[in-house]
């Protein structure tokens, strides 16, 4: 029988559930989740936990905060004066914004304070400081990959991470 093990790839169903029960993100209704063990393309806790199952095997299992991602990090929020924001940008809180980091990478910020003349920003990942619920399902099992990876509309491979 195949098992998960590094440098294959994987296709899994799945569900994340946040601690009040709320769905965050599930692969139902969609393709299901494929990608490549070993390869650092999901959080840890959830790479561990594949590692080892069978074809059709479904698991539910919890991840910390240590295991997912991270703790929230207070020096993670940072903020700017109102005249840095391009003049077409109509900010709102709760809205997320691409930043540019000086080696060209995008990081994604949420707006969690705005006035007359400051714009708050919260880098921390939307999930950090959760402890996560997933119930997944192995659905394939492949030494190749089944499909082309899939792209964030950036123009570049979401697996590798955007670079523009």
């Amino acid at each position: 029988m195949e098992k998960v093990e590094n440098g294959i790839f994987v296709s899994v169903e799945y569900k994340g559930i946040l601690e009040n029960g709320q769905v965050f993100d599930t692969s139902h209704g969609r393709q299901p989740l494929e990608i490549q063990m070993g390869a650092g393309h999901l959080i840890k806790g959830f790479e561990n936990e594949l590692m080892g199952m069978a074809l059709n095997e479904k698991k539910v299992f919890t991840l910390s905060p240590e295991d997912a991602y991270g703790h929230r990090d207070e020096d993670q929020t940072h903020s700017f004066s109102r005249s840095e924001v391009p003049p077409e940008m109509k900010p709102q809180v709760g809205m997320t914004i691409g930043l540019t980091t000086p080696e060209g990478h995008q990081v994604p910020a949420r707006i969690v304070h705005l006035d007359d003349e400051k714009l708050t920003l919260d880098l921390n990942h939307p999930l950090a400081g959760e402890s996560l619920t997933f119930e997944i399902e192995v659905v394939g099992i492949s030494s190749t990959p089944t499909r082309k990876p899939m792209s964030c509309g950036a123009g570049c491979n979401c697996s590798s991470g955007c670079d523009q």
